[in-house]
């Protein structure tokens, strides 16, 4: 077997320890080629982090990358540009990864219909609820159709592999011609931490005609830090929620049927703002009322930007980095250590 190149591709923003680890883990893995490409949106780091990040910059084990502002698919897309690799492995800043990790990626490119592969993740706040018994082999039929799929693709008890509709960020990998020659790259109009854009990726991944894989192999842990990763904001802040209602809005807009969109803003009325399961959230008036008001605002604000797509597409950060952007595809740029 020929193993593909991988460029491994770290965002992170606000993460000092974690992102230590991560980077750790990733190096010593025992791969034949790989490349490591840090986009580094903190402004500042502890002493001893910037010590690391230094060291290994100058030892040439990773490619990094300071960049002056903070966007997760914007760091991606960055990074895109400038890897050398066959296949994009995308990580988060606050992941543990077993060993044969990258080797459970590349294995799955072999087969030509695999255009990406969706990996295990392992939720450490919710490794306590991981009991004996919960595994499932084959996920349901729900778990391919656009308007619920959210609510059924369990990447955490499956064990068998096979097709799915979508990857989670933190742990996904594509070939490099998703990008170069398909021309799909992340929508950066998806803010905060930019949840739902991974799904909105793949939902535009079908176009290729490629498959995303789950391989239960390419399994690690997310620790799931509570700030800092790609975003500049606490997931318990107010802006926090109308991102996170704008994202998925956003995400059904572009790429759902109508009658798609109407099962998937009913479905995440019903979980995120009656907390119903699987969300299971306070049943409380007050804050039924103040989820169905951030929810009322996330839909105007997601109509607002699909409707000023029509003559801009959002991408930001790329038109910043316009130049690389011209040049994408036609080889290394090297490594970047200053803002665009």
């Amino acid at each position: 077997m020929a193993f593909p190149f991988i460029s491994v591709i770290i965002p992170t923003y606000g993460r000092e320890e974690p992102l230590v680890k991560s980077i750790e883990d990733v190096l010593k893995q025992d791969y034949p080629q790989f490349e490591v490409l840090v986009v580094d949106q903190t402004p500042t780091h502890k002493p001893e982090v910037q010590a690391f990040l230094e060291a290994q910059s100058t030892a040439g084990h990773i490619q990094w990358m300071k960049l002056d502002w903070a966007s997760l698919p914007g760091a991606r897309n960055y990074a895109v540009r400038r890897a050398q690799g066959q296949v994009m492995l995308f990580l988060d800043d606050d992941v543990e990864l077993p060993d044969g990790f990258l080797t459970a990626h590349g294995q799955n490119y072999d087969r030509p219909e695999v255009g990406a592969v969706a990996g295990r993740v392992l939720d450490r706040m919710k490794l306590n609820d991981f009991e004996p018994g919960l595994e499932i082999a084959t996920l349901p039929p729900e778990a391919m159709d656009p308007g619920i799929a959210w609510y059924h693709i369990n990447l955490v008890h499956t064990t068998k592999p096979q097709q799915v509709l979508s990857a989670r960020g933190c742990n996904m990998s594509y070939r490099r011609e998703v990008f170069f020659e398909h021309n799909i790259w992340f929508d950066e109009r998806f803010r905060g931490s930019a949840v739902r854009e991974e799904s909105d990726f793949c939902l535009h991944f079908r176009a290729t005609g490629l498959m995303v894989w789950y391989d239960p192999e390419a399994i690690l842990v997310h620790l799931g830090e509570e700030t800092g990763g790609c975003h500049d904001i606490t997931t318990k802040s107010l802006k926090y929620q109308m991102t996170f209602y704008h994202n998925h809005f956003l995400m059904g807009l572009k790429n759902l049927t109508f009658w798609q969109c109407c099962r998937f803003f009913l479905r995440l009325f019903d979980c995120h703002v009656l907390g119903r399961p699987p969300c299971h959230k306070s049943g409380s008036p007050i804050k039924v009322l103040t989820r169905f008001v951030f929810y009322s605002a996330g839909f105007a604000d997601a109509l607002s930007t699909q409707i000023q797509g029509l003559w801009q597409n959002g991408q930001v950060y790329t038109q910043q980095d316009q130049p690389a952007a011209t040049d994408a595809g036609k080889g290394p740029i090297g490594v970047v250590q200053t803002s665009p």
